[in-house]
């Protein structure tokens, strides 16, 4: 895999030591990599969706990070000075900070999309939560090739194994589409695939027909 920043085992080796300035204000994020948590601001004035989604290393400022296991508090990174979004597998962010459309989405957008409650595998994370998609989209197309490099799942759940990381049914996590190895239909409330009812379906495309 083409992504080898910020992985444990490296250590702070791969940080620069840089003259401290006073950095232009930003926008605070909360990303997670494949072994770290990492907090600071990305000093831009786009919207965080628009600027990962340009794919281009990002300056960041008042950083800090830890283990993703919590098996050690947030510390003060001050060497770390940019971050790459292929680095990046989730970020939590809120709405305010998705992408702002375009004359042509919005017009594609009075077609109402329809909401999905789906469980994505993001190794080694899953995320539980509901993606908007445009009437013919199947969920399992968010594995194809996208231009957009981040995908938003709304009151999405982060787990690492058993442990929620972050608080649960947050508002808005962006799932890297790289690091996307499988996607599900569930159910909302257990976050599993839904169990089918007993007889025989009355006609009709059912859920489980829409969910294999």
């Amino acid at each position: 895999m083409p992504f080898g920043f910020l992985r444990r085992g490296k250590g702070k080796e791969t940080l620069t030591a840089e003259p401290t300035v006073e950095a232009p204000s930003g926008i605070a994020f909360d990303g997670i990599t494949e072994d770290w948590r990492i907090t600071g601001r990305m000093v831009t004035d786009r919207r965080l969706s628009d600027v990962l989604n340009k794919r281009e290393p990002i300056p960041i400022a008042d950083v800090s990070w830890a283990p993703v296991d919590g098996s050690e508090p947030l510390a003060s990174a001050p060497g770390l000075k940019a971050i790459d979004p292929y680095d990046l597998v989730l970020v939590f962010t809120g709405s305010t900070s998705l992408s702002e459309m375009s004359d042509a989405e919005r017009s594609a957008n009075r077609v109402h999309k329809v909401n999905y409650d789906v469980g994505l595998e993001v190794p080694p994370y899953r995320v539980v939560g509901s993606v908007s998609l445009y009437p013919g989209n199947e969920p399992d197309r968010l594995l194809d090739r996208s231009p957009e490099m981040f995908i938003p799942v709304v009151q999405a759940t982060v787990t690492l194994g058993d442990v929620t990381i972050g608080e649960p049914n947050r508002g808005v996590v962006l799932v890297n589409r790289a690091y996307l190895r499988g996607v599900q239909q569930v159910d909302p409330g257990t976050g599993e695939r839904p169990q089918p009812l007993p007889g025989a379906p009355l006609g009709g495309v059912s859920w489980t027909d829409r969910s294999r």
